[in-house]
């Protein structure tokens, strides 16, 4: 399958700055997927032209300079130092956003993409820093997720090609054929979610990825898809996602600056604190209430069920299998290694850890 622009763009940062000495074309060529692609010097010339052009239009500090005193060839590399951010400091709401970023450049997909590149230099006979970490985790995260669908949807977008899967609205619902015109990929709720326009159905459409099958196929020519200007793709998965009707409301606590998706679903009650904790009662409108009873319970001891009592029990319960596996679990891990005792301390009956 042929490499995306942006796939190869991404290789060829990871190249170059995966080495402190000047790499000449040829090098890079033989070294960085995508390139074997050019069918001939002047094709793989253009394309390289091209993409030096626009890696310097990003703001990338690419260098050239002689790869050794001896060489009458011009070689290139990215200058780390200038590449690298300055210290910064974040507010909690960026630092998650920063987190979210950092986990999905560990996702399998391209751990497996950038080592695959880093072999393929020191075959190349490239010197590589020995921690080739700071090299991949200092690169812009674009395309790439945890999800086995996100590659191939996000090819396809870059592409503009339409898309056929198989996808199934919930997991109990049968598997029915799709053919979109996808638009882009955006996250609700911590879900990725597609958003595109339905052939079958004549109309824009949202589907989570986590309910379409592995097997997505592109087809058809490139630069086919047309997106609509100005198209706000989050606005159309918010409404895809929260189009139930409201069944009543819940009375939140949540400690301030903690509980983020909470308080993005509800509106400010009044300021209360619980224990010496500071923090905000919230008016939540609730159109699952076991989906809304595991967002509360996953945020921990950072909210607490005020009212109603029925869903303060559920949370109850969830947080209570929780511990009560996690405690199997721990006990199970210790009693294998015959370790020492284990020490535990069950927090309130509402709470748990935040994540």
């Amino acid at each position: 399958m042929a490499n995306s622009k942006v796939e190869r763009l991404v290789n060829l940062v990871i190249c170059l700055l995966s080495t402190r000495q000047f790499l000449t074309a040829e090098k890079i060529r033989a070294s960085v997927a995508g390139y074997d692609e050019s069918g001939s010097d002047e094709a793989f010339s253009r394309m390289f032209e091209r993409d030096k052009n626009e890696l310097r239009d990003l703001g990338i500090p690419l260098e050239t300079g002689m790869p050794s005193r001896f060489s009458t060839v011009e070689g290139y590399r990215i200058n780390r130092d200038a590449y690298e951010l300055p210290e910064i400091e974040l507010t909690s709401a960026e630092a998650a956003a920063v987190a979210v970023a950092a986990a999905l450049w560990e996702s399998p997909e391209l751990t497996s993409a950038a080592q695959g590149a880093l072999l393929k230099l020191r075959a190349a006979g490239v010197q590589v820093d020995a921690d080739p970490a700071g090299a991949i985790t200092a690169m812009p995260t674009r395309s790439r997720g945890s999800e086995p669908v996100l590659g191939q949807v996000l090819a396809a977008v870059d592409t503009r090609r339409a898309v056929r899967f198989r996808h199934r609205s919930s997991p109990t619902d049968p598997w029915t054929e799709r053919t979109v015109e996808p638009w882009g990929v955006v996250t609700v709720h911590g879900r990725w979610y597609l958003v595109g326009f339905d052939r079958d159905r004549g109309a824009p459409r949202t589907f989570r990825l986590s309910r379409i099958d592995d097997d997505v196929t592109a087809f058809g020519p490139a630069g086919v898809v047309r997106i609509p200007d100005g198209v706000d793709l989050r606005a159309h998965a918010l409404t895809a996602t929260t189009s139930g009707d409201v069944t009543g409301h819940a009375r939140v606590w949540v400690a301030d600056g903690r509980a983020f998706e909470l308080r993005r679903l509800g509106t400010e009650h009044e300021r209360r604190a619980v224990g010496d904790r500071p923090g905000t009662v919230l008016d939540v409108p609730v159109r699952s209430w076991e989906w809304i009873g595991r967002v509360i319970a996953g945020q921990g001891a950072d909210a607490l069920v005020l009212d109603p009592p029925e869903l303060r029990a559920e949370v109850r319960r969830i947080l209570t299998r929780v511990l009560a596996t996690s405690t199997t679990a721990t006990v199970g891990a210790v009693s294998n290694s015959g370790g020492g005792a284990v020490s535990n301390s069950g927090g309130g009956a509402d709470r748990g850890e935040s994540r």
